[in-house]
């Protein structure tokens, strides 16, 4: 039964909102939010991705942008109903902008705002054309002359960076590229991708065999095609490989493989980028507006250096470039890393026959993957899609949680699973694993959204750990002997091969390799929120830094993540890539400042 009442008094709120903006009364604009208050804006107000914390921040932000956003029309969205739980009453919303649509998430605790989301939606007289404004496809009649779609399609691939030149040029053909690419595409903006590998989806064939993703095939989508419904839970790294090329060729992608972004410069009176790629042996000339760094938090391996690794007998390489455990029949193999991929190698050799240790150097966050499955139950499983919710909304929801208070809401999810598996834990830590769950104890999402060290999504490695089928020894690498690996406490590893698990560098250093160190400086550090914790040094971004949104470079961009990112974040990274083809004014709020270089 519909709650008229609530329906009723969450229309007045927004009328009083939409009221007070529309006369650019900021006393009663900030007076209606909460004194402890977050508004989570992506693009709709500020141009950029912003949480403002508290009513000055909320004031400032409306003091710079209200002129030229002209905020109007919030409303209840269509078809949704406001619901009420705990004292907090929460409802989607719509609304408007001078040249957009939003939609968003609003809270409301004693009838004042508590958390706001408001995104863009899309732009106004360039909204993507889809559902009823799909294209015809074909031209019913007789017009003489006329060309066929493959026609067309071969015309714009011979063109597009020959004859015309690109908008956006993006670096990186994996999950990233591709989602941003089929965004760009459907809104009409003039993109190449360009990828190093053979084949789209490369990037996943090529890692070690065993690999395969440890969140669940709800979480995963990409844009405007899901996954098929019979497609397995963990995605193979194979079966992924094959949607992206599938996917590239499906949504018409201008993906240029064998193809190696060599060199590039800002040409600031021109507005534009210089760059130099490689495609199949030779050398070409793009001169894109845009210039989109896809190249993947995972994808410049960070390879140590260790005292006496030029004196290692045997094989040794970074988990990266792992071949899988062919090959290594009769050998020992020392892993140095205890993350994702180390437990996932250590697991398939083990199950290869083959003598395997890991070596912990550092505490590590273990999750069991059922336990994980079930924190996202409500918005990603099969339960969820039946009981009505949508890919995008569970995403919305998830982004709806400021980044600054997200941890509250996480440890007493993972209080419970420690709670729950405390066997397992126990197991763990009788065979000498060092065992963290996050410096405030709140476990995995925040340890990766800080980029902390070490965490693993636990299918099946852990029990052999347990069991001591993968040996364990804890410690820091003191020295790479001739044969072996020398640990701080003296005792000495044998190793035929050795695996550095050891993660990879950020995604800055491919700016310093492409274009320079001092535009990478000046871009500053990408990822992390700045929240003071183990390896994500303050101040406080409150946003994953330089991620999605504009930096310090003009014309420059981050884009990436695990495919759920890729696939959120790409609706916002494209809205502010068309506005800018568009020459629609975008004046960004709360660009972000550099305190700390790559």
């Amino acid at each position: 039964m519909l709650d008229t009442t609530l329906i009723a008094r969450v229309q007045v709120i927004l009328d009083k909102f939409d009221a007070a903006l529309a006369a650019g009364d900021l006393d009663a604009a900030v007076g209606m939010f909460a004194p402890d208050c977050y508004w989570r804006d992506l693009v709709a107000f500020t141009w950029n991705i912003k949480t403002m914390e508290g009513r000055d921040q909320v004031r400032d932000m409306l003091a710079h942008c209200l002129v030229h956003v002209k905020p109007h029309n919030w409303k209840i969205a269509e078809g949704e109903t406001p619901t009420e739980a705990g004292g907090v009453a929460e409802s989607w919303i719509s609304f408007e902008t001078e040249v957009a649509r939003g939609y968003g998430l609003i809270r409301l605790q004693n009838d004042q705002i508590w958390t706001l989301l408001t995104t863009m939606a899309e732009l106004k007289g360039h909204e993507e054309k889809a559902g009823f404004s799909r294209p015809l496809g074909a031209r019913h009649g007789v017009n003489p002359g006329s060309k066929t779609w493959k026609e067309l399609r071969d015309e714009e691939v011979e063109e597009l960076g020959f004859k015309t030149q690109p908008y956006a040029l993006v670096i990186g053909g994996g999950q990233g590229g591709i989602a941003l690419g089929a965004r760009l595409r459907q809104l009409g903006v003039p993109t190449i991708i360009v990828e190093k590998n053979a084949r789209a989806g490369d990037s996943w064939r090529n890692r070690y065999k065993s690999l395969c993703l440890h969140d669940p095939v709800w979480y995963d989508h990409l844009p405007y095609i899901d996954f098929p419904k019979n497609w397995p839970v963990f995605s193979p790294k194979d079966k992924i490989g094959d949607w992206l090329e599938m996917y590239t060729k499906v949504m018409e992608l201008n993906y240029w493989t064998n193809t190696m972004a060599k060199r590039a410069s800002w040409d600031d009176a021109r507005k534009e980028w210089t760059i130099v790629v490689e495609r199949d042996g030779k050398e070409i000339t793009l001169r894109p507006k845009q210039l989109v760094f896809a190249t993947g938090m995972s994808a410049k391996p960070n390879m140590p250096k260790i005292k006496g690794m030029e004196t290692f007998k045997g094989e040794q390489h970074h988990s990266s470039r792992h071949p899988g455990s062919g090959g290594y029949k009769g050998k020992k193999v020392v892993v140095i890393g205890s993350n994702n991929s180390a437990h996932d190698i250590c697991a398939a050799l083990y199950e290869a026959g083959i003598d395997v240790t890991m070596v912990q150097r550092s505490t590590t966050h273990i999750v069991r993957s059922d336990s994980l499955m079930a924190t996202l139950g409500d918005l990603y499983s099969e339960r969820a899609v039946r009981s009505g919710m949508t890919t995008a909304k569970a995403d919305l929801i998830f982004a709806s949680l400021p980044y600054r208070i997200l941890n509250q809401f996480q440890k007493p999810v993972y209080d419970k699973i420690r709670q729950d598996d405390a066997a397992f834990y126990a197991g763990l830590e009788k065979a000498g694993f060092r065992l963290d769950f996050g410096d405030d104890d709140s476990g995995l999402f925040m340890k990766y959204l800080r980029r902390g060290s070490g965490y693993y999504i636990d299918v099946g490695a852990s029990q052999l750990i347990i069991d001591g089928k993968i040996k364990l020894f804890t410690g820091q690498v003191e020295e790479i002997t001739p044969n072996g690996v020398k640990l701080d406490n003296g005792k000495e590893l044998p190793a035929d091969v050795i695996v550095y698990a050891t993660g990879y560098s950020s995604m800055n250093g491919f700016v310093a390799d492409l274009v320079s160190p001092e535009m990478a400086d000046k871009v500053g550090k990408v990822w992390g929120l700045g929240s003071n914790t183990t390896k994500d040094p303050g101040p406080w971004e409150g946003e994953q830094r330089n991620m999605w949104k504009p930096t310090q470079q003009e014309g420059l961009w981050f884009h990436g993540g695990n495919l759920h990112q890729s696939r959120h974040y790409s609706q916002f990274l494209s809205l502010q890539l068309k506005a800018r083809h568009e020459s629609i004014p975008t004046q960004v709020y709360g660009l972000q400042t550099v305190h700390h270089k790559a």
